[in-house]
């Protein structure tokens, strides 16, 4: 009892607005300097980075993780990493792949019947309404197992994963049309469509092929349509990389590709290494796609069916004309479609060139009908002079390429020689460069492949870090460098280990066009955002059994799991229904049952189930995962699992352990009415400003009004018992009642600093 009434103290300390004070060394600036060996310009590049307490990011940035099948989510310029989403790889804080809601939506990705729990993520593309990212959803690709993952980021939950049912490998995705009627994504390595029988690399010619797939996006419901989507056959070359024209080029798409040599290696017969074969020509090909009219072509059937899914034959395609090629540079990685949809740019790894391609002159060629040929398969060829518009040398390894606020500047990641070249594409001429470390991939600036880039900041993914950090074994990090572009000389500003995966893309968008919910409707199922079959309010939990199967309605509120027990037999199908009652925002609680290797994140509002087998007989705790409340460690419960058709021997009572008197149930009644003071004193200020002006705080005080409601009826109940002398019962209902007290002063001692933080003004 003593530790309770410390805390019964403390909390009216708190309540009266007692104030704690420290003394830090006041070391001065130079002093800091001196002792880290920093500079002016170490200076300059942490305040143009720092975000101080309670601050917010400009700018959100979207990563792929990698091989770790997840995203990767973080602000700028603060590089603090905020969340991981679980996507394709079970994510176990988020209960992702724990759950029977996120299971179903993980084994979407099943592919010939078989799990596939690992992910190698791609490239994650935003939303976009005219062009502009939007906010609303995040498409990523798998590149080992091509599949699209649909994430909405109203909750930055994963809520769709499709199969691509034609391909065997997707470099190339996920890029947006710019209104997200479709989600693109190419295939990479060549091979038979959809699931055909075994072909010979003899026949790779004649049977392997590419492919183009155009996803359409069904914006009301959040996901992909996959009846009302197609594919285009290409040929085997290796494709790669896509983006969506924009205005003049709206309607139109392009991806480029590699190895169009066809070369199939093979040490083992004696025949030089893919590498070898695929880097022999001096050009690869640009698709140049109508995108529009193939959708029409698909509307009016003229499609052949492959494994369940439509596809326009390449033949087709031709003769329609809604598919050309153009030489481009060796090895591209990287097509990418200029802010005013004028210009394509193109960089090859194997040329120190950039080229930038104008659209105007595609058109033109192809009005005309002015090729230079065809490709092996029939593709008209557009000539490469015909079409450039300038080709800037940038240097070694030139790999991708994004887009300034400043009109014509453009920034290219320059792999070989480790650097970051500024350019403009109008002119034609080199503006600056960088050094990175080491090996830049992609590099994103904050909307830069979009109609409106914003300019400020640029991100080098880099591939290697070696001397960066400390070391940590064999494996290391990859190096995100955070980049100032605001000026005419780029600044270096920040070094980013990123701890997982080899992330391969980001995206990122102004913070502001984020509106995510910060709690659910009480019994929402949040990968379907409908309301859940298997809600429960307070009073209404309830277990049935029937058969082989106990089922649950439950829920969780600070600090309690109701059921407190669960019984089952052995060999019980146990499912439990969970439901968050808390309007409190932030307010997750977790629930895992010892050694069944199940577990639920469940949000306030969020309904969810965990079930399981119950395989052997014994005892097993389960408990709140998430530290809710002061009184965390008491959220348990036990699943009792008996053997089978096991009675008690004689009847059993719980019993506490510890015996309490009439001065300790006076003692609890005392430190209720102290409680009380407390929580009145904070009414009294919330109700004296306009608290009703800010959401968060009216969700906090229905919460705590709601958990103080509780208490009343608890309240007769422990004066009954104390009148009968009951003085055990009377103490522990009573102790209830101040459970609930804490609660409720909790939530409203975060009400009042909210709106003492934000200025609340009282009511005249």
């Amino acid at each position: 009892m003593k530790r309770l009434g410390k805390l019964a103290v403390s909390l009216v300390a708190t309540g009266m607005g007692l104030a704690v004070s420290g003394a830090w060394a006041a070391d001065s600036l130079q002093d800091v300097m001196k002792a880290r060996g920093l500079n002016q310009q170490d200076l300059l590049a942490a305040a143009k980075t720092y975000t101080p307490t309670g601050g917010r990011d400009e700018f959100m940035a979207f990563s792929s993780g990698g091989q770790s099948g997840q995203v990767i989510v973080y602000g700028i310029p603060s590089m603090r990493i905020l969340k991981y989403i679980g996507v394709f790889t079970p994510e176990p804080w988020q209960g992702y792949g724990f759950d029977e809601e996120s299971k179903k939506v993980l084994r979407e990705g099943n592919i010939d019947g078989k799990e596939i729990n690992w992910g190698d993520t791609h490239h994650p593309g935003l939303s976009e309404t005219n062009g502009e990212s939007d906010g609303q959803f995040l498409f990523i690709n798998d590149k080992a197992n091509p599949r699209i993952a649909v994430i909405d980021l109203r909750d930055f939950e994963t809520k769709q994963i499709v199969v691509n049912p034609i391909m065997k490998s997707d470099h190339g995705g996920a890029f947006v049309t710019p209104n997200t009627d479709y989600i693109i994504e190419t295939s990479q390595y060549p091979a038979p469509l959809g699931n055909r029988k075994f072909s010979p690399l003899e026949d790779f010619n004649d049977t392997y092929r590419g492919a183009i797939t155009y996803w359409k996006f069904d914006r009301t419901k959040g996901l992909i349509d996959a009846k009302q989507s197609f594919s285009i056959e290409l040929p085997p070359y290796s494709q790669d990389l896509s983006d969506a024209g924009k205005g003049p080029s709206d309607g139109w798409s392009f991806t480029n590709s590699f190895c169009s040599e066809r070369y199939v290696g093979g040490i083992e017969k004696g025949r030089p290494p893919y590498e070898a074969g695929c880097s022999a020509k001096d050009t690869d090909y640009l698709h140049v796609i109508n995108w529009k009219r193939a959708a029409e072509l698909f509307k009016a059937g003229k499609t052949t069916t492959i494994n369940g899914h439509q596809v326009i034959m390449l033949a087709t395609a031709i003769k329609e004309g809604i598919i050309f090629v153009i030489p481009e540079p060796k090895s591209p990685h990287g097509v990418d479609v200029t802010p005013d949809g004028t210009k394509i740019v193109v960089a090859g790894k194997l040329d120190t060139h950039v080229s930038v391609y104008s659209f105007d002159k595609i058109m033109a060629a192809i009005k005309a009908g002015k090729f230079e040929g065809k490709d092996p398969y029939g593709i008209p060829v557009i000539s490469m002079k015909d079409t450039l518009h300038t080709q800037v040398e940038l240097g070694l390894g030139p790999l991708h390429t994004q887009f300034d606020s400043k009109p014509c500047v453009a920034y290219t990641s320059l792999y070989v020689d480790s650097q970051v070249a500024k350019w403009n594409y109008c002119e034609g001429k080199v503006l600056d460069k960088i050094a990175v470390h080491y090996n830049i991939g992609h590099l994103m600036t904050m909307e830069g492949d979009t109609t409106k880039p914003r300019g400020k900041y640029l991100v080098a993914l880099n591939k290697l870090s070696i001397d960066r950090f400390n070391p940590v074994g064999p494996l290391h990090p990859q190096n995100h460098q955070l980049i100032d572009i605001s000026g005419d000389k780029m600044t270096l500003l920040y070094d980013m280990p990123i701890p997982l995966g080899e992330p391969h893309y980001v995206v990122a968008i102004d913070a502001k066009k984020l509106k995510p919910a910060v709690r659910y409707k009480v019994g929402t199922n949040s990968r379907t955002d409908l309301p859940s079959p298997y809600a429960a309010r307070a009073g209404e939990e309830k277990t049935v059994r029937k058969g082989n199967s106990v089922e649950v309605w439950g829920t969780e509120i600070r600090s309690h799991i109701t059921p407190e027990t669960i019984e089952a037999e052995v060999g019980d199908e146990v499912t439990i229904h969970l439901t968050n009652l808390e309007r409190a925002e932030d307010e997750t609680h977790g629930f895992t049952v010892s050694t069944y290797n199940v577990h639920a994140s469940v949000e306030p509002g969020k309904t969810v189930t965990v079930k399981f087998k119950a395989d052997k007989e014994g005892v097993y705790p389960y408990y709140c995962t998430e530290f809710c409340s002061a009184l965390h460690l008491e959220m348990e419960g036990y699943l009792l699992v008996k053997p089978k058709g096991w009675k008690p021997s004689k009847a059993t009572t719980a019993s506490a352990g510890t015996t309490y008197t009439e001065a300790d149930y006076k003692a609890e009644v005392k430190k209720i009415t102290d409680t009380q003071a407390v929580i009145d004193s904070v009414v009294t200020y919330i109700t004296s400003v306009n608290y009703k002006d800010f959401p968060d705080v009216v969700s906090m005080v229905d919460d705590a009004f709601d958990q103080l409601g509780k208490a009343k009826e608890l309240k007769v109940k422990h004066e009954a018992l104390a009148a009968k002398q009951d003085w055990q019962n009377a103490t522990l209902w009573a102790e209830q009642v101040w459970q609930y007290q804490v609660k409720t002063a909790d939530l409203g001692l975060r009400a009042k600093t909210f709106l003492e933080q934000h200025n609340a003004k009282k009511i005249k």
